[in-house]
């Protein structure tokens, strides 16, 4: 575990020159470890560290953290010339294993900012505030810490972990919970319960400390409301319906994140990264703070204007969208393509992530864009669904949650749906609205549901067969919780016996 886990603090230029005087009496502190005394001497190292943990999370965001699970889901097909490229989950069954680099990559990014992170939480409290000012300051890089804690966590629970359940977590195998810098230390996997408590503990004292920072569109640094989101999508996933609601409902109710309701508006937000409807995204700047991509749905070619993308989304996918959703024609493009050198015009491709031109460093894009960590569309979706798995009185509120986003997007609201109905319509809006967002494998686990993979737009450009387009995965099957990588289980002696099942 701790090859890992655990590596030599990667800290920010402001911060690396605050530890490099006075070597005579660095000399006297362990060598494999930062001195938190010596890290943590005022403001500017506290800066130093907030600035360090924002860019790792923002190397958290999309890349393979987000098009993974997308690749293992059902919505794409891989192309003729995919060159194998995510090729093992898109396969499942016996080609994806425990050693693939989809996982040993996600855990090892995961666990190395969190040693960053618990450094900062541990190290805050050496720092004095001069005045209100500073101590404003220092509860909001405290609040920061926590948040982004608690962040990935969840998010490590999402793929190493089963589906959350009340009954059962506590027994049920959740991820090694680290909390102080340690390179010596080898957790065994806490229990699911034990995380989240955790999770939530984080939660807690973010709130606490970022109460007085307002949300506001387009935010890089958390703010109440994004604390707020991320309390709703934790708590959707733990099956607390009244919490997810009432998490979700506070930053909707705020008016801060009105919804696109035209089709210029919405292209604005994913090609120019406008912020109306962003909580919380990454910074990014060129040429030197730049983010993971997505490039992997289109695949320009530069020297002729043809796109030879990794994969390819199914027509039934585009089919889920009207004419009249506004979404359509943004998040799809038809694209002249070319397949083992065969021009193939009229293909539908993801165009969610074409780049923001402001953001290229060529003459052509780059697949930059300011990653969106929470946006408000998701929140409108967690409340509808609270309310509706809460049932009676409250699918009223369900409805006019789920209708407020179908009427932005350009679809006629429902009327005079409930139960299993109204659900299964939340569902169908949650893939539309949240398509190739790192989302769908994750809602088909919790939700029990298997898929089968199928109408693809032209079985001539595309890999087919049984592990591919024609893919038929139960609900139970266990690779939809990822495994932990097979290093870790190797090298450290208290994992034994605590691999996932079915690895």
């Amino acid at each position: 575990m701790k090859r890992r886990i655990y590596y030599n603090l990667i800290v920010s230029t402001g911060l690396a020159l605050s530890l490099v005087g006075c070597s005579k009496k660095l000399d006297l502190f362990p060598f494999d470890r930062i001195e938190l005394s010596q890290s943590f001497k005022n403001m500017n190292d506290a800066k130093a560290y907030d600035n360090n943990l924002y860019g790792g999370l923002r190397g958290l965001q999309y890349g393979l953290y987000t098009i993974s699970q997308d690749v293992q889901a059902d919505q794409l097909n891989a192309s003729l010339d995919y060159g194998n490229r995510n090729g093992n989950l898109h396969r499942w069954g016996s080609s994806f294993l425990a050693d693939d680099y989809t996982i040993r990559d996600t855990w090892r990014g995961y666990y190395f900012t969190l040693k960053n992170v618990n450094a900062a939480i541990e190290g805050y409290p050496n720092v004095t505030a001069a005045n209100a000012a500073d101590q404003a300051l220092l509860n909001r890089y405290k609040g920061n810490a926590h948040a982004i804690r608690a962040f990935i966590y969840h998010e490590l629970m999402l793929r190493f972990s089963k589906a959350y359940n009340p009954a059962t977590a506590s027994t049920d195998l959740g991820v090694p919970l680290v909390l102080r810098y340690n390179p010596a230390d080898q957790p065994s996997r806490a229990t699911a319960k034990q995380v989240y408590d955790q999770i939530l503990s984080d939660l807690t004292q973010a709130s606490t400390l970022l109460a007085g920072v307002n949300g506001a569109q387009g935010a890089n640094r958390f703010t109440i409301h994004a604390v707020k989101a991320l309390e709703a999508r934790v708590k959707l996933w733990m099956q607390d319906w009244p919490g997810a609601r009432t998490a979700a409902e506070s930053v909707i109710s705020s008016g801060t994140y009105p919804l696109y309701t035209t089709s210029a508006g919405l292209l604005s937000y994913w090609r120019d990264d406008a912020t109306q409807e962003t909580v919380l995204q990454s910074f990014v700047s060129r040429p030197l703070e730049l983010a993971n991509t997505n490039a992997i749905y289109l695949g320009l070619v530069p020297a002729n204007g043809k796109f030879i993308p990794d994969f390819i989304p199914s027509q039934w996918v585009v089919d889920s969208y009207d004419n009249a959703d506004t979404r359509k024609n943004v998040y799809f493009e038809r694209k002249l393509c070319v397949f083992q050198g065969a021009d193939v015009p009229n293909i539908w491709l993801v165009n969610k992530y074409q780049g923001n031109p402001l953001l290229f460093t060529a003459a052509t894009t780059n697949y930059q864009q300011a990653p969106k960590i929470f946006r408000v569309a998701e929140l409108h979706l967690i409340a509808a669904e609270a309310a509706a798995r809460m049932g009676g009185s409250n699918e009223s509120a369900a409805l006019t949650h789920l209708n407020n986003l179908r009427t932005a997007r350009g679809l006629t609201a429902l009327s005079s749906i409930s139960g299993t109905t109204l659900i299964n319509e939340i569902k169908a809006e949650r893939f539309r609205e949240l398509a190739f967002e790192g989302h769908r494998l994750w809602d088909l686990k919790r939700w029990n549901e298997g898929f089968t993979r199928r109408g693809e737009q032209n079985a001539n450009i595309i890999q087919v067969g049984a592990n591919f387009n024609t893919l038929n995965i139960a609900a139970n099957d266990p690779k939809f919780t990822w495994a932990i990588p097979t290093n870790d289980m190797t090298t450290n002696p208290n994992l034994a016996g605590q691999q996932n099942p079915g690895w």
